[in-house]
């Protein structure tokens, strides 16, 4: 895969004279020549190396870090070439400042290759060692390879409509990878915001290389030895994805454009009257004044507010887009524009006059979101909006994205002022902030929706962001294409986007551009609700994909798939959560959980889990009606949809319309709910627990109210032991004080055969479908259930 990087660099920038290596309380600090090394151990796993060209380090400031995780570090114990914390040992040659990393028993994680610091003018090139056997993931949703190994990769944030499964750099720039293999894991973080690259021996055999355009060299060193160990860590330097409302869960319906109040009421009468769980409506640039961000075109959409809270009133929120650019409109009444150029919130060409660029609205203005002051002010503008009862917000075109110009943005000589956070205030050129420019821009409308509704979880979108942006909005691939091509490259966008911190992650079901058969469209359906965010939008002029496209009988699978979704949602919900608590991804590669899948045999570039105990195995080639093979990790496994083991460890799956295998963990205590048509809807019903007999065998319950922050919550364990006698089934006490809607708890035991009893509990199994079922009352206190035969 070709791909325009740097240019080659020749010139060495650590001649071998004027060599030190210091020792320092956390770390190391070596000098050769003009170049100062500097180790410092960030905790006992985490290292963050930082270079200084003239022995002077640049300013110790970052987008993605905040300074109360960079100002962490830990005592090390000295060597004589380095350092040791208890997990690394880490090694310096004072000649060349090459880097060594070891763990604590001597096995290499990541190893500096001859001449490792290469500089070109205000560009560096970082080389290291590519072992045979490691395998390279994360990127974000960059295309290509599933594996990064063999291809490489440009971070700078660009409008790529309609990109193709090869095309590079799209929308977003998160210079971060995860390596496995080689019987470990660890993970590189790149914190420079401008133009950067990653070549995984694309360029150089057995060659690794990081490097930029300009800005500090600054990077970080996680240890596993585990990939989720690593992912965790690099969420614990750069944040972890809030819990996101619950009705961000359930099905959304978008395109642009629904042109009218009547269109939108239509198309929400039209989900209820076919019965498909919706809890989402999306509205594009369409619903505005001449595409003026902040507007209403009030012939089309006369009563905002009524239509908001009418759907609210049938569980339907609505979420509206808000580009980041302002019409440049002097003179017109309108107020984004009058109030930002009266408080100087807009970006200033290089001779200080107000950049003017062609967007939606025509000439556009740019709010200056580097600094505290104008996030402040655009935070502001979102009142009238929430106020009408506006859920959540769709920031679309912020790479930043403009019209007529070949580059796709603006000049990199525009000027930003830097005020914020850590850094010292200053100007900056658009080369420097253009890869964190949407990531500001997500940052101030998640800051402005929570100080004007405090106690509610802010829903914000976005398109274009960069290391860290998972603290304030979820987002999406992109202006994306209806082909199988670009069905089978979503499912491996979403995952890398999980481990690079992107846990809430879409792509746009049925494809953005062109138009997708009813078979295209139906299997996207199925996969895609079991993915993080199921959104279904399209493109003007571009066929309907709505459920009901294609005919009843497609909508009868679409729907029963959208249906399984709600069902799972309070297994969803709990896998949400603890991503919160802990980083790990909700969509996941199967190797994550289950390290022997990465060498099964089987293709499993279709293949995830949802959690670690449901296993979705789309076929790698879903246009295709051949058979395919299915490789289970270890361990054993039970048929989602019939509730029965599966026998052995690799199956053949022959493809039907209206089937996506999906299996359950051995070992697993799932959660589900009756079916309700949004999550504003109280289930009715007992909760149900469908469990799954196996080792380490539990189950967690997690719920709250689903919308604010800082409420009541309830947290419960589940465990169950097979005994000789039968199966016991262990309630932890509960904690905290939310009180569910169930008052009982169905319960259903899978793979089970014979007679059944339960003190004081009455008992059916069915011999066909292997069950054991029993239904008790809410069990908010430890106890055990003991089932025998």
């Amino acid at each position: 895969m070709l791909r325009s990087i740097a240019p080659v660099l020749v010139a060495l920038a650590a001649p071998a004279h004027a060599q030190t290596l210091a020792p320092r309380t956390d770390g190391v600090e070596a000098r050769a020549g003009a170049l100062t090394l500097r180790v410092t151990a960030q905790t006992d796993a985490i290292l963050r190396v930082r270079i200084a060209r003239d022995g002077k380090f640049p300013e110790d400031a970052s987008w993605a870090v905040p300074a109360s995780v960079r100002a962490k570090s830990v005592r090390v114990t000295p060597l004589a070439d380095g350092f040791a914390t208890p997990a690394l040992r880490v090694h310096v040659d004072p000649a060349t400042l090459r880097l060594s990393v070891d763990d604590a028993v001597g096995k290499r994680i990541t190893a500096d290759l001859p001449d490792p610091i290469k500089l070109d003018g205000t560009g560096f090139t970082l080389r290291k060692a590519m072992p045979v056997g490691e395998q390279y993931f994360g990127l974000g949703d960059k295309t290509g390879p599933f594996d990064r190994r063999g291809a490489s990769y440009v971070d700078w944030n660009t409008d790529s409509y309609g990109f193709s499964p090869a095309t590079d750099p799209i929308y977003k720039s998160i210079p971060f990878f995860v390596s496995v293999g080689g019987g470990g894991s660890y993970g590189i973080f790149l914190d420079n915001s401008w133009r950067s690259w990653f070549d995984f021996g694309h360029r150089e055999d057995g060659t690794l290389a990081i490097g930029s355009t300009g800005g500090p060299i600054d990077y970080y060193v996680i240890a596993g030895p585990t990939a989720p160990e690593v992912v965790r860590r690099y969420t614990d330097l750069t944040g972890k994805a809030p819990l996101a409302p619950r009705w961000a869960l359930g099905y959304q319906q978008s395109r642009y454009s629904y042109m009218s109040d009547a269109e939108v009421r239509e198309i929400a009468s039209k989900m209820r009257q076919s019965q498909v769980p919706l809890d989402l409506i999306w509205l594009d640039i369409d619903y505005q004044y001449h595409n003026w961000p902040f507007t209403v075109n009030t012939q089309a959409f006369p009563d905002l507010k009524k239509l908001a809270g009418d759907l609210k009133g049938d569980g339907i929120r609505l979420v509206a887009i808000t580009d980041l650019h302002v019409a440049a409109a002097p003179g017109k009444n309108y107020a984004p524009y009058d109030s930002g150029k009266a408080g100087g919130h807009f970006l200033h060409n290089s001779d200080g006059s107000t950049y003017v660029g062609p967007v939606w609205p025509g000439p556009a203005v740019f709010p200056d979101f580097t600094r505290k002051a104008s996030r402040d002010w655009w935070g502001t503008l979102f009142k009238a909006f929430v106020d009408d009862g506006i859920a959540g917000f769709w920031n679309d075109m912020n790479e930043p994205a403009i019209f007529e110009t070949p580059t796709k943005t603006m000049p990199l000589d525009t000027v930003h002022r830097v005020d914020s956070d850590d850094f010292a205030p200053r100007d900056a050129s658009h080369a420097e902030i253009h890869n964190v420019y949407g990531m500001e821009n997500s940052r101030a409308t998640f800051e402005g929706l929570k100080k004007l509704r405090p106690d509610d979880r802010p829903f914000v979108m976005t398109r274009a962001s960069y290391a860290g942006g998972q603290r304030y909005a979820v987002t999406w691939t992109g202006d994306n294409n209806a082909s199988w091509e670009h069905l089978r490259l979503s499912v491996q966008q979403l995952i890398n986007l999980g481990l690079s911190g992107f846990s809430y992650s879409a792509a746009d079901v049925g494809g953005f551009t062109g138009g997708p058969s009813p078979e295209l469209l139906t299997r996207w359906y199925e996969i895609a609700a079991f993915t993080p965010v199921f959104r279904v939008h399209a493109a003007k002029d571009t066929p309907r994909t709505e459920p009901w496209a294609d005919g009843p009988e497609h909508l009868a699978i679409r729907r029963r798939f959208i249906e399984a979704r709600y069902r799972l949602l309070p297994y969803l919900y709990a896998v949400a959560e603890e991503n919160a608590r802990t980083g790990d991804p909700i969509m996941r590669p199967v190797w994550y959980d289950y390290p022997a899948a990465r060498t099964a045999g089987c293709d499993q570039s279709m293949a995830f889990t949802l959690g670690r105990s449901l296993l979705v195995a789309a076929s790698p080639k879903p246009e295709s009606p051949r058979p395919y093979d299915v490789c289970l990790p270890a361990g054993g496994w039970y048929d989602y949809w019939s509730g029965l083991p599966v026998s052995g460890d690799k199956l053949s799956e022959t493809p039907a319309l209206d089937r996506l295998p999906v299996y359950v963990r051995a070992g697993t205590i799932l959660p589900r709910q009756p079916l309700v048509q949004s999550t504003a809807q109280v289930p009715q019903g007992p909760l149900s627990l469908d469990v799954y007999p196996g080792k380490d065998c539990s189950g967690t319950l997690y719920w709250d109210n689903g919308l604010t922050v800082n409420g009541a919550t309830l947290r419960q364990t589940i465990r169950c032991t097979q005994t000789a006698s039968g199966l016991t089934i262990d309630f932890g006490a509960r904690e905290g004080t939310y009180k569910p809607w169930w008052k009982a708890i169905a319960v259903t035991v899978h793979g089970w055969q014979g007679a059944a009893t339960i003190k004081g509990v009455a008992t059916s199994t069915n011999a066909t479908a292997r069950t054991l079922a029993f239904t008790l009352p809410d069990q908010p206190r430890a106890a055990r259930i003991a089932v025998t035969r």
